[in-house]
């Protein structure tokens, strides 16, 4: 009886031993027709990852350079390759990509054991938000080109309605895509979803590059706005050039008016949104195939409280309500009629107080750093990595247009009062970039650092809290105040100077991140308004360099808050 017990005791033992790795007899190992005689499973699965990531960015490549050739060339030579051209080749690589999403939505991510991992890292809610903001304003944007090519359905071609149309359906389910499973760690059907992923990137930076270039609607509004002296020039003034004999302009009918304005005003969300969901994207392949180790899992994530700053919020609060106010006496102005020269002067003047204040500050924060002995965090992590490129590469936008902005005005006339502040402005902007993606990149690579019972306090004064609120009652109101007071004085009285400063810096950061992220993501663009650029480079060339560069600058100051947010958070 009792070899029997025994013998039970043992087949449970083997049976749960046998179970015990579960996870791994879930995981499918990567394989590649070219490395099927390597010997070890885990090498040959290294080595077929690396092979999907290859094919996969060199199909992305083609992809970018066949339609980039399609864009040059309607850009350099209208009559062989034409707009509509371009849309229908922009159609079908969003149709393809559609297809493969809703694959992956109903296939892919539902087969048994696709999803083992999600990458905590990764699809942040802010950066979700983001696609989501910006693919509302997309889709209007999409809604108003219909509104208006209906209106001029006499002079424009039937592409110009069913392209956008297209494009609504490709926002819509792209938002939702990204939106559900940007942090999936995908395990099955690598490398076809590797292409899907590239092949959507490359979509997205297509689109990306034509609203750069595509200056068809900008150029018909200047036209419409010097009709008098350009009446003779009715070519120059339609789209397309076959159709000569039609002026493409809008009547004088409110409806069309407002299609005019809103596309206009939408513009530059169309450009954000495609750079945004390229960087999902991006992590997302990035992520295929990936198994996260136990120590890369967070179990707690540090959360956002506004305890331990005091001044930093003050002077925030103090740049954001005059930005506002600056923001919204330029936008009075440039609505109803052209922007004054005071105008002009007061908005790049508020930029030389701000930007130096926000260059100090970052220069203080990186030698605070310095000074520190918090060790770095050498763990690899494909979100942070991206980030660190992102914040470099979206400061391009803001660097290069400034650079142009300096070589412009030395060349005319420097010593001109509102010459003389862009110069300035120009100069500051270049500095204050670089000053903050230093101190941005060196505080993500800092290693968070919980001391021990730090959980079991915080726990404690989650549990205190969650009584307290529970109990709270009219009577007992100015007692919670004055507890909470001293609760926030004892928090910033214990914290280290070094600390205290850190927190301080970051959220002042924040805050003149977020007004100069809304000032020219909501209409104000000197840049191009104050006529000086524009002038010395020609309408057309000004018009790509600024598409190029105003998208690049706001997704850096928006990419900057949630960099600046995580520094604060460890701090």
């Amino acid at each position: 009886m009792s070899e029997k017990k025994v013998s039970r005791r043992c087949h449970h033992c083997k049976s749960r031993s046998a179970s015990a790795p579960a996870d791994t007899s879930k995981i499918h190992y990567e394989k590649f027709w070219l490395y099927r005689h390597c010997s070890s499973v885990q090498q040959r699965d290294r080595q077929a990852q690396k092979a999907g990531q290859l094919f996969s960015g060199l199909l992305a490549m083609n992809v970018v350079f066949l339609g980039s050739a399609f864009i040059s060339s309607m850009i350099f030579n209208k009559v062989a390759i034409t707009l509509a051209d371009v849309w229908i080749l922009l159609s079908i690589l969003k149709v393809l990509c559609l297809f493969w999403i809703i694959y992956y939505l109903l296939g892919t991510s539902r087969l048994p054991h696709a999803v083992l991992y999600r990458d905590s890292h990764a699809g942040a809610i802010w950066i979700r938000g983001s696609v989501l903001l910006f693919g509302s304003c997309s889709i209007l944007l999409n809604v108003f080109q219909i509104g208006y090519s209906t209106v001029l359905i006499h002079c424009k071609s039937r592409v110009e309605i069913v392209f956008p149309s297209i494009g609504i359906l490709f926002i819509c389910t792209q938002a939702y895509f990204l939106w559900h499973h940007s942090k999936d760690c995908i395990q099955v059907q690598h490398n076809f979803t590797r292409c899907g992923l590239m092949v959507t990137i490359a979509t997205n930076l297509l689109l990306w590059l034509l609203a750069v270039t595509n200056d068809t609607l900008h150029m018909e509004i200047e036209s419409q706005l010097r009709e008098v002296e350009q009446r003779f020039a009715g070519k120059a003034l339609s789209p397309y050039p076959r159709n000569e004999t039609s002026l493409c302009t809008c009547p004088n009918t409110t409806i069309c008016k407002v299609f005019q304005k809103g596309y206009i005003l939408l513009y530059p969300f169309n450009t954000e949104y495609c750079l945004v969901c390229c960087s999902v994207l991006y992590v997302m392949w990035k992520n295929v195939g990936r198994r996260i180790s136990h120590h890369h899992v967070i179990h707690t994530k540090p959360k956002f409280k506004l305890q331990g700053v005091v001044f930093g919020p003050l002077l925030g609060t103090a740049a954001v309500i005059i930005g506002a106010c600056v923001f919204m006496m330029y936008q009075i102005q440039a609505t109803t009629l052209a922007p004054s020269h005071q105008v002009f002067v007061i908005y790049y003047s508020y930029y030389i107080v701000l930007l130096p204040l926000m260059s100090v500050g970052a220069v203080i924060g990186t030698i605070i750093h310095a000074l520190e002995k918090k060790e770095l965090d050498t763990l690899k992590n494909p979100t942070r990595s991206l980030d660190v490129v992102l914040l470099m590469g979206a400061a391009l936008g803001q660097i290069g247009m400034s650079y142009f902005s300096i070589v412009a005005l030395v060349a005319t006339n420097p010593r001109e009062l509102l010459n003389s502040l862009i110069l300035s402005y120009s100069v500051l902007l270049i500095f204050q970039n670089i000053t903050q993606n230093v101190f941005v990149i060196d505080g993500l690579h800092r290693r968070r650092i919980t001391p021990p019972g730090k959980e079991e306090d915080t726990k404690e004064e989650q549990n205190r809290e969650a009584y307290s609120q529970r109990r709270v009652s009219v009577l007992e109101l100015g007692q919670e105040i004055r507890k909470a007071s001293l609760s926030y004085i004892h928090t910033y009285s214990h914290l280290s100077w070094k600390r205290r400063v850190l927190r301080e810096i970051s959220f002042f950061l924040v805050l003149c991140n977020i007004i100069l992220w809304v000032m020219p993501t909501f209409g104000a663009h000197p840049v191009f308004e104050n006529g000086m650029e524009r002038s010395f480079y020609g309408y057309s060339t000004w018009f790509v360099i600024v598409n190029f560069g105003l998208p690049l600058g706001v997704f850096y100051r928006m990419h900057s808050v949630g960099g600046l947010l995580e520094v604060y958070v460890t701090a």
